[in-house]
């Protein structure tokens, strides 16, 4: 009788361990397909509005319309627009106060921004660790259920006196599947780490070079 190696009925027949790794190999791929679309979208739209607020900030000859505006809009900043208004509003502040010297101001204008840098940077990175451990160690997952998958054929061998392909063909299938499904999980899962890896570090030297240079205009108007 030749045996039914059909993917579903491979599947359907595997041993438990088998399944329990290609469960998990099934779950963490869809997490992470999901989580890729997501940062695509949040990584386009950080650009976007990124470029948009450049614009309108080299546009402008005075920031405080530019800071009313952000802080006036009916939603929270953010990327950039965060970055200015921490800044900015805190060289207001402190240059509010008398007897403060600039270059107190400038510490402290230099400080709000580098620590709403240091969330943009979080968020920029959110999930990306999650798909560098999906990318590593999928392909081990997967792996183990081909090792386990086999084992079990060569055990079935063991019980019974002549041995033909058809015996191991079902267990060294479903072993096979198991090693698939791995690399189905880790493949895209490392080519969108490396692409949102250079988008975040790029987005993140904007980020940096923007503070510097609001840092620079603040530092004018802080010693005029």
């Amino acid at each position: 009788m030749t045996p039914d190696l059909s993917f579903f009925h491979l599947i359907a027949n595997a041993s438990l361990p088998v399944q329990a790794v290609m469960l998990i190999l099934v779950l963490a791929s869809v997490i992470s397909w999901t989580m890729i679309f997501k940062k695509r979208i949040w990584l386009n739209r950080a650009k976007r509005e990124a470029d948009l607020f450049e614009d309108r900030f080299w546009s402008l000859e005075e920031l405080t319309p530019l800071y009313n505006r952000v802080t006036g809009k009916r939603y929270e900043p953010t990327g950039m627009e965060i970055l200015f208004e921490a800044g900015f509003r805190e060289f207001v502040r402190l240059r509010k106060q008398e007897g403060i010297i600039a270059d107190t101001i400038m510490e402290g204008t230099q400080r709000a921004m580098r620590v709403a840098l240091n969330k943009e940077v979080e968020e920029l990175e959110t999930h990306l660790s999650f798909l560098a451990t999906v990318g590593s160690t999928s392909p081990y997952i997967g792996l183990f259920g081909t090792v386990w998958g086999i084992m079990n054929s060569f055990r079935a061998l063991g019980n019974v006196q002549q041995a033909s392909i058809s015996m191991v063909a079902p267990g060294i299938a479903e072993a096979l599947i198991a090693t698939a499904m791995g690399l189905f999980a880790a493949i895209p899962a490392v080519i969108a780490y490396n692409r949102f890896s250079n988008d975040v570090e790029r987005l993140i030297n904007r980020y940096d070079t923007f503070t510097e240079e609001l840092s620079a205009i603040v530092h004018r108007q802080a010693h005029t």
